[in-house]
């Protein structure tokens, strides 16, 4: 895994290109993620969007829609990507289609987040974290983990490759969410509780008591729905 830390975090050259997977609602959020960030220093040429369901047009917020996971694998220039994929599952799925080496992952954090070296905060390549995210200090965020609008993350947390919070999820102090986690919006884990790999939790929902591994959580606190045979 290739880790960054914050105090390493620093914004590309001017000009920088850069391309978005995912064509959808939450493409067209990192697009004004990525001009946000552009206000404040000029660094990404946002060339259009890749998906591999084509939209119904042929622009996407005014910019045009470019081609599949394979014609983006077949780019012959070095190009950065966002996968603004909101399914922890299917984003790391698109992430394994991106197997050409000319393309780099940039972690996007919005300026007005508010992380400095003294934070001790860890980034994986790929991640996305939106306005309104609040973070305090020793966390670490594996690779490609999204953290939408309004999330907050607390001391000594964990959130490991390919997590997903929608906004306004909360992840207390200490607690570990493993790979692919889904949190729905306003989803709460509790101080030092463990959601293991590939679990979601329901929209509202919280979670009091450690969870396994790949089942669906809701209510509160948080119960695993029992599929009927």
């Amino acid at each position: 895994m290739t880790t960054l830390f914050f105090s390493d975090y620093e914004a590309g050259e001017t000009g920088t290109p850069l391309v978005i997977f995912g064509a959808g609602g939450l493409g067209r959020e990192v697009l004004l993620l990525l001009r946000q960030l552009n206000a404040t220093h000029p660094t990404w040429d946002v060339r259009g969007f890749y998906d591999d369901a084509a939209p119904a047009t042929p622009t996407v917020a005014g910019l045009p829609y470019l081609g599949t996971a394979a014609d983006l694998n077949a780019t012959p220039t070095p190009l950065a990507v966002a996968v603004a994929v909101g399914s922890s599952a299917s984003r790391a799925a698109v992430v394994a289609r991106l197997t050409s080496d000319k393309l780099t992952f940039p972690a996007l954090v919005h300026p007005h987040v508010a992380l400095g070296p003294q934070q001790r905060i860890a980034l994986g390549e790929g991640c996305i974290i939106q306005q309104g995210c609040l973070l305090t200090c020793d966390i670490s965020l594996g690779r490609f983990v999204l953290l939408n609008l309004g999330c907050t993350v607390g001391h000594d947390a964990v959130l490991e490759d390919f997590c997903s919070l929608m906004p306004h999820a909360n992840v207390s102090g200490a607690a570990r969410l493993a790979a692919g986690c889904y949190l729905g919006t306003n989803a709460t884990v509790i101080q030092g509780v463990r959601v293991g790999e590939g679990s979601i939790v329901g929209a509202g929902a919280v979670v009091v008591r450690d969870l396994p591994a790949n089942v669906t959580a809701v209510g509160v606190p948080a119960r695993e729905l029992r599929v009927k045979s």
